[in-house]
């Protein structure tokens, strides 16, 4: 089973968060224990998404399908 720390250090290696991993750490925040240690990895994710360090699938699909993000926001 992954762990958030795994995932964090996966994506930063990558320099990309894709939807499926973004997916799979928000069931991991939202249903399990964390350790202190999956806690900062997840803060320092956050910190490289913030300055440009990690690309986000999702953002990127807000840009190239405005439209279509806007309207299923309604």
């Amino acid at each position: 089973m992954d762990t958030i720390f795994q995932l964090v250090q996966e994506t930063l290696d990558s320099g990309y968060l894709s939807l499926n991993v973004e997916a799979r750490l928000r069931k991991l925040l939202q249903t399990t224990k964390y350790s202190r240690i999956d806690f900062d990895a997840f803060i320092e994710l956050q910190n490289a998404a913030i300055d440009g360090k990690v690309r986000q699938e999702s953002r990127e699909q807000l840009y190239v399908f405005p439209e279509q993000s806007f309207s299923r926001a309604r």
